[in-house]
């Protein structure tokens, strides 16, 4: 089989970027809530689960997750987030691509073990949450008020971090295995089920 990536991998790669990252984005609505920002790692990538499942029956190549994460992490860049995303985005694209590559894109377990690090991409937007507070606080408390800031900071002393990305492998793994539950059929004749 070809390893080079075709026209027809990259449509597949913009199609399924752009339908994850909408349901992502979505979700992460959810953040306008302070107490919903720290669940946001449970709860995208459950949502974005099911895209990815069906975005996983067309990926055949290596590669193909790198750049799904390198464009969501640029697409979260470019819409305010800051750089850690984008770097978020290349590693654990990267690493999910090796972990997925080591079962064919085929193996269930290889499929699930990648997801879950794939979601973990999410924390890169989170990390000035934690190490950056002071700028991101400030920048927060200009765009959202003093009440919403407060009420962000006292939720998140800094143990809450470790939390939240014990959170992201807990939606990739729910994330997985609904979006396989959902796209059974679809698994099947892709012979991954």
């Amino acid at each position: 089989m070809d390893q080079k990536l075709q026209v027809k991998d990259l449509i597949n790669i913009g199609m399924f970027t752009a339908l994850y990252y909408v349901c992502f984005f979505a979700t992460g609505m959810l953040g306008y809530i302070p107490i919903f920002m720290i669940l946001l790692p449970l709860f995208c990538p459950i949502v974005a689960g099911i895209p990815f499942a069906l975005y996983l029956t067309r990926v055949k190549k290596f590669g193909m997750v790198t750049i799904t994460g390198t464009i969501l992490g640029l697409l979260m860049f470019v819409t305010g987030h800051p750089w850690p995303v984008i770097v978020s985005g290349i590693v654990l694209g990267f690493l999910a691509d090796i972990i997925m590559n080591a079962g064919h894109y085929q193996s269930w377990k290889n499929l699930l073990l990648g997801y879950i690090v794939f979601s973990e991409w999410i924390m890169g937007a989170l990390v000035p949450l934690f190490f950056m507070r002071e700028s991101y606080f400030s920048s927060i408390r200009a765009g959202y008020g003093d009440t919403y800031a407060d009420t962000l900071l006292s939720l998140t002393p800094p143990w809450v971090f470790y939390a939240m990305i014990l959170l992201a492998v807990a939606g990739g793994a729910l994330g997985a295995l609904l979006g396989k539950a959902v796209l059974k059929k679809h698994f099947k004749k892709a012979g991954i089920a």
